[in-house]
C-alpha cells in the first residue's frame, strides 16, 4: 500500500514529467480530482498545453514509434501517400504529419510520382498495338483508366496520327438512268406529271418541262388544284331519347307528391339527373326546400322541451330524446 504522505510529492513529479492528470491517476490508482487538486494552480497546464503534451507523449509509445517507421519507409520507396495512407488504414493528413518537414512532397511532385508509378504498370506493347489498328488516344484512356496525354506519351513518333478526324468514304453513286428526250416525250404524254418524272430520272422539273415541246405541256388549271367534291350533307338525327320503366308523367307525379329526384331515379334504374330533366324547370325544387322536405325535422313544441329542461336533462340529452340536435332543441325552448 502506498504511503499517502508521499501521494502529493508522486503526484507533482508524474506530472511535471509530462504525464496528463488522466495518466498521473490511473497510475497511482486515484481520481482525477485528487490528481487536480494536489497539483498547484500555476503549474496547471492549459488545454493547448495539455494537448502538444500529449501528443508529445503518444510520440513515445511503441505503436505508435512503429507507425512512424512504417510510413518512413513506405514513402522513402516512393509510394504515393495516398497508397500509404489506404495501405496502413489512415489518412492522408496523418501520413504527412508523421513525416519529416524535409521528407514531405509537394502536390507537383506526389502528382507526378503517381503518373510516372501508375504509368510503369502500362502494358505499353498493347497500347501501341491497339493504336497502330486505329484506336484513338481518348478510347485507350478510358479503357486503363488514365489521362489521353499519358497513352500519347507512350506512342511512338513515327506512329503518332494528325488530330483531323479519318475522313470517311463518300457514299457509293448509284447510275442515274439516261435521260431520253423521246421516252421523256411518250410518258408525258400518257398522263406522268413532270414532278414523278423528274424523281425518276433524277433531274429538275425544268429540265424535264424543257424536253417537252410547248403544243404538248399541260396547263395548269386556273385557281391551283381542282376542289374534292363535297359530301353529301347527312340529316341531322334527333337525339335518342331514353325509354324508362316509369313515364314522364309518373314521374312527375311522384316528384309533385314530394319523393326527391334521387329516389325516383333508384326506382326507375337511372341517374337523378335523367330524372331532373324530365321535370319542368319551373316545377324543380331548390336546394334548401329539397333539404327540409327529404330531412324533415321532428314535430316538437317548445312546451315539451321545456319539460324535459325541468327535469334537469341537458341539451344533448334532450336533442337524443325528440330527435334533435342540441343546438335546435335550445333554439325552440
Amino acid at each position: 500500500m502506498r504511503d499517502l504522505k508521499m501521494l502529493p510529492a508522486l503526484i507533482r513529479r508524474r506530472y511535471r514529467e509530462g504525464a496528463s492528470l488522466a495518466v498521473v491517476a490511473r497510475e497511482l490508482g486515484v481520481s482525477k480530482s485528487t490528481v487536480r487538486r494536489h497539483v498547484p494552480a500555476g503549474e496547471r497546464r492549459g488545454a493547448a498545453a495539455a494537448a502538444r503534451q500529449r501528443h508529445r507523449n503518444r510520440a513515445e509509445e511503441p505503436y505508435e514509434k512503429a507507425l512512424c517507421a512504417r510510413v518512413r519507409r513506405l514513402c522513402g520507396s516512393g509510394m504515393p501517400q495516398q497508397r500509404v495512407a489506404a495501405t496502413l488504414g489512415i489518412s492522408v493528413e496523418a501520413v504527412v504529419a508523421r513525416l519529416e518537414p524535409s521528407r514531405r512532397r509537394s502536390r507537383q511532385e506526389a502528382a507526378r510520382l503517381s503518373v510516372e508509378q501508375q504509368g510503369e504498370l502500362l502494358p505499353l506493347e498493347e497500347i501501341v498495338a491497339r493504336y497502330a489498328q486505329g484506336t484513338t488516344m481518348a478510347e485507350l484512356g478510358r479503357l486503363y483508366g488514365v489521362h489521353p496525354s499519358t497513352i500519347r506519351r507512350r506512342i511512338p513518333e513515327d506512329l503518332l496520327r494528325s488530330r483531323g478526324r479519318t475522313p470517311k468514304p463518300p457514299p457509293p453513286t448509284r447510275p442515274r438512268p439516261v435521260l431520253v428526250d423521246e421516252e421523256v416525250r411518250r410518258r408525258y404524254a400518257a398522263g406522268e406529271s413532270a414532278y414523278a418524272l423528274a424523281r425518276e430520272f433524277g433531274v429538275s422539273t425544268h429540265t424535264i418541262q424543257a424536253r417537252i415541246p410547248d403544243a404538248e405541256r399541260r396547263s395548269r388549271p386556273t385557281g391551283g388544284a381542282p376542289l374534292p367534291p363535297p359530301r353529301p350533307v347527312r340529316p341531322r338525327r334527333g337525339g335518342v331519347r331514353m325509354v324508362l320503366a316509369l313515364s314522364d308523367e309518373e314521374i312527375l307525379t311522384r316528384y309533385r307528391a314530394g319523393q326527391s329526384a334521387t329516389a325516383i331515379g333508384r326506382a326507375a334504374g337511372v341517374d337523378c339527373r335523367t330524372i331532373l330533366r324530365r321535370i319542368p324547370e319551373t316545377e324543380r325544387r331548390t336546394h334548401l326546400q329539397a333539404q327540409r322536405l327529404n330531412r324533415p325535422a321532428p314535430d316538437v313544441d317548445a312546451d315539451t322541451i321545456r319539460a324535459l329542461r325541468a327535469r334537469d336533462l341537458s341539451w344533448e340529452a334532450i336533442g337524443a330524446e325528440v330527435g334533435l340536435s342540441a343546438k335546435t332543441a335550445r333554439a325552440r325552448a
